[in-house]
C-alpha cells in the first residue's frame, strides 16, 4: 500500500516537473521572438539590411536562428527556425517603396517558412503528429493568404502621418454626419416590423381548418366521437383564433399553440384514417359545395352593385325634390340665358347630358374654376323632364362666374320621335321591355346570367344616346366638347378646340392596352357584318371627353352611319346594349387620337390607377359603377370629385349634413 502511495507521488513530481520545464520552454521561445523581432526592427529603422551589425552570433546570413531548449526529459535540444517565422515583416519590405519583391523568392520565403514550422512543430507543439500532410490547394491558399497580410501590414507600418490624420479625420466626419434617427424607430424585433402583410400562419390555419371538417365528417360517420368531438374542438379553437384576422399580425397570441394543436390533432386523424379514397371523396365534394358557393356569391355581388350604382343616395333625391319645389315657388323670376351666346361658333361650347344636379354642377365647377376666360365658356346641358326644374333652379341659384349656362328639356326637341330616331323605336318595342322588366328572363339573377350591368335603367335614357344627334341639337355650332357627369376637369381645356384633327370627325382618347379595350372586346366578330367591316385589333376609345367636329360630322352623315348600324342590331347580335359598341362603329377610321393626358378613366372602378397620372390629366373620369357620390366610390379617388362640390351651399346642407 505504501509501495503504490509512493509510486503516486513521483508520477505527479515528474508530471509537474515536465509541466515547468514546457512552460519554460515556451517562455524561452516567446523571449527569442520578441529579442529577435525588436533586433529586426531597430536594425530597419537604422536603414540597415535587415541584419544587425551588433549581433553577428544571434543569426547567420540567410536570416536563421538558432533555438535552444530543454525536452521533459531533461535533456537539451536545439534546432535552426527561419528569422521570416519570428517577423514576416522583412519578406515584403520593398513592397513600401524600397523595391518590389519577386514573387518566385517569396514563395520560397514561405515554401522555407512552413518547412521550418513543420520541423520545429514536431518538437514543440505547433503540429499534432497525427495531423495528415497538408493539402497542396490548402497550402496555396495559404501562402496568398499570408501574402495579402504582409502587404497590408507593410502598407500600414509606412504609410504618412499625412495619410494616417486624413483617414481618421475622414472616419470622423463620417460618425458625425451619420443619422442614427431611423435605427432609433426601427427594430426587427418589433411586431410591426416583422412583415405586417404575411399571410403564412393564417393561411396555414385556414387549411388546417378545411382538413379538421373532412376528417371530423369521416370520423361522425363512423361512429368515432372521441376524436371527432376533439377535431371540432380545434377547428372552433382556430376560429376563435383567427376571428377577422386579414394577415399574422393580426392573429390572437395563442394563434401559434392553437395551429400546433390542431397539427397534433390532424395527425392523430391520419394515422387513424387510411382510406384515402374516402378522403378524396369528401374533399371533392367540399371542393364542388365551394365552387358553387362562390359562383352564387358572384352573383349577389353583382347584383347589389348593380342596384346600388343605379339607385339615386337618398340626399340626392331631397335635393332635386328641394329645388323643384323652389323651381315653381320661384318661376317667375327666372331670367333666360342671353341667346346670342349660344349661337357664337367662336366660343368654347359644351354639351353635358345629364339627370343628375350634383353631379353636373361639378363638371361645369371645375372647368369653369381651370378656364383662363371663363366668359368665353358656354355649357348646353339637357336633362330630361323630371329633372329639369331642378337643374334649372340650381343654375339660376348658383351661377359659375362669367360662364354662360343653357338647360335644355329633351322632352322638348320635338324631332326626336320614334319614326326617326331608331333607338327609341326599340326601347318603345315589346321586346326590350321583357328584357327589363320580366323576373323569368335569361338574363335575370335567378338564372344566373352575368350580363346583369345591361339591364341598368340608363340604357332606357334617351340622354346616354342624344350624343350621336349633335348637329341636330346644335345645328350651328361648329365644334362641340362632350363632357359626361361623371367627370372632373383638373386644367384649361381651352387649347383643346384648337386641335388639328386632320379632318377626323371625333376626338378621343385610345383605351387599348395590349389586348384589353380593342374591337372585339365590344363587338360580336362572329357575325359576319362585323367580321366583314372592322378589324377585330383596331383600338377602342372612350366616351366622357370628346371633341366633335360639327361641319365634319354633317359632311360624312354621321347619324345616318349610327342609325344603320342600330337597325341592324334590333336583336342585339352585333353587340349588347349601350352606347360605346355603336360609337366604336360609327367613328371608325374617324377617331383622332389625343393625347392620353387630357382624358384619365378607371376612377370608377380600378383602385390601381396611377396618382402621377392623375395629376397629369386635364379630365378624369369616374367610369364605372363606383361614382363618387355613391357610398360605393374608391375613398382614395373622392377628394378630386369632392373637391368642387359647395359644402357650405345651404341645400348641399339641409340634404346631405342632415342625411
Amino acid at each position: 500500500m505504501e509501495f503504490s502511495r509512493s509510486i503516486l507521488i513521483l508520477f505527479f513530481f515528474l508530471l509537474f516537473q515536465g509541466m515547468i520545464v514546457a512552460s519554460s520552454a515556451k517562455s524561452e521561445f516567446s523571449f527569442l521572438r520578441k529579442f529577435s523581432f525588436s533586433n529586426r526592427r531597430r536594425t530597419e529603422e537604422n536603414g540597415g539590411d535587415g541584419h544587425d551589425q551588433n549581433c553577428k552570433g544571434c543569426h547567420d546570413e540567410q536570416g536563421s536562428i538558432t533555438v535552444a531548449y530543454t525536452d521533459p526529459s531533461g535533456a537539451i535540444r536545439t534546432f535552426k527556425m527561419n528569422f521570416n517565422e519570428l517577423s514576416s515583416l522583412n519578406q515584403t519590405k520593398e513592397t513600401a517603396g524600397l523595391g518590389v519583391t519577386s514573387n518566385e523568392q517569396l514563395g520560397n520565403r514561405s515554401e522555407l517558412s512552413l518547412t521550418n514550422r513543420s520541423e520545429a512543430g514536431d518538437l514543440i507543439g505547433f503540429q499534432d503528429q497525427n495531423d495528415k500532410p497538408i493539402d497542396p490547394i490548402q497550402r496555396k491558399r495559404e501562402l496568398l493568404r499570408q501574402k495579402r497580410r504582409e502587404r497590408r501590414k507593410m502598407y500600414l507600418i509606412h504609410m504618412s502621418e499625412e495619410n494616417e490624420l486624413n483617414i481618421q479625420d475622414a472616419a470622423i466626419n463620417r460618425a458625425k454626419n451619420f443619422v442614427n434617427k431611423a435605427q432609433d424607430r426601427y427594430s426587427i424585433w418589433r411586431i410591426e416590423y416583422q412583415n405586417p402583410m404575411s399571410t403564412s400562419v393564417l393561411k396555414l390555419m385556414k387549411d388546417q381548418i378545411i382538413m379538421a371538417k373532412i376528417y371530423a365528417s369521416i370520423f361522425f360517420s363512423k361512429k368515432e366521437l372521441d376524436l371527432y368531438q376533439l377535431l371540432i374542438m380545434r377547428i372552433k379553437e382556430s376560429h376563435d383564433a383567427i376571428g377577422d384576422a386579414s394577415s399574422d399580425n393580426e392573429l390572437h397570441e395563442s394563434a401559434l399553440a392553437r395551429a400546433k394543436a390542431m397539427g397534433h390533432a390532424l395527425t392523430s386523424a391520419k394515422d387513424k384514417l387510411h382510406q384515402s379514397e374516402e378522403i378524396e371523396r369528401k374533399i371533392r365534394a367540399m371542393l364542388q359545395l365551394s365552387e358553387e358557393n362562390i359562383n352564387t356569391a358572384k352573383k349577389q355581388n353583382t347584383f347589389l352593385v348593380q342596384h346600388a350604382a343605379k339607385t339615386v343616395p337618398k340626399p340626392l333625391h331631397c335635393l332635386h325634390l328641394q329645388l323643384t319645389n323652389d323651381y315653381y315657388n320661384y318661376k317667375e323670376g327666372i331670367f333666360e340665358e342671353e341667346k346670342s351666346k349660344l349661337e357664337d361658333a367662336s366660343l368654347y361650347h359644351y354639351a353635358v347630358f345629364s339627370d343628375n344636379v350634383l353631379a353636373t354642377s361639378v363638371v361645369v365647377n371645375s372647368t369653369v374654376m381651370h378656364a383662363t376666360e371663363p366668359h368665353k365658356h358656354v355649357f348646353h346641358i339637357v336633362t330630361d323632364r323630371l329633372n329639369f326644374p331642378a337643374m334649372k333652379m340650381w343654375f339660376m341659384m348658383h351661377p359659375p362666374g362669367h360662364a354662360t349656362i343653357n338647360v335644355q328639356n329633351i322632352d322638348e326637341f320635338k324631332w326626336l320621335n320614334s319614326s326617326y330616331c331608331s333607338v327609341l323605336r326599340q326601347l318603345e318595342s315589346a321586346q326590350i321591355k321583357e328584357y327589363y322588366f320580366k323576373f323569368n328572363h335569361p338574363s335575370s339573377l335567378s338564372a344566373g346570367h352575368e350580363n346583369l350591368k345591361y339591364r341598368n335603367p340608363k340604357y332606357l335614357s334617351m340622354l346616354n344616346h342624344l350624343r350621336f344627334y349633335m348637329p341636330e341639337v346644335y345645328p350651328k355650332l361648329d365644334k362641340i366638347l362632350f363632357l359626361d357627369d361623371d367627370v372632373v376637369v383638373q386644367r384649361d381645356l381651352t387649347p383643346l378646340f384648337s386641335v388639328n384633327m386632320k379632318g377626323m370627325v371625333n376626338g378621343a382618347v385610345e383605351t387599348c392596352k395590349e389586348s384589353f379595350h380593342r374591337f372585339d372586346t365590344y363587338l360580336n366578330f362572329s357575325h359576319p357584318k362585323i367580321s366583314k367591316n372592322f378589324d377585330p385589333r383596331a383600338c377602342g376609345w372612350a366616351f366622357g371627353m370628346n371633341l366633335f367636329d360639327l361641319k365634319e360630322w354633317k359632311k360624312r352623315n354621321i347619324t345616318g352611319i349610327y342609325h344603320y348600324w342600330q337597325d341592324l342590331n334590333e336583336d342585339r347580335k352585333l353587340w349588347k346594349l349601350g352606347s360605346l359598341p355603336p360609337g366604336l362603329i360609327t367613328f371608325y377610321s374617324l377617331t383622332y387620337p389625343l393625347d392620353r393626358n387630357w382624358h384619365v378613366l378607371g376612377l370608377g372602378y380600378d383602385p390601381a390607377v396611377d396618382p402621377k397620372v392623375i395629376e397629369r390629366a386635364a379630365v378624369v373620369h369616374y367610369n364605372g359603377n363606383y361614382k363618387p357620390w355613391l357610398d360605393l366610390a374608391i375613398g382614395k379617388y373622392k377628394q378630386y370629385w369632392s373637391n368642387h362640390v359647395k359644402f357650405d351651399n345651404p341645400y348641399i346642407q339641409h340634404c346631405f349634413m342632415n342625411d
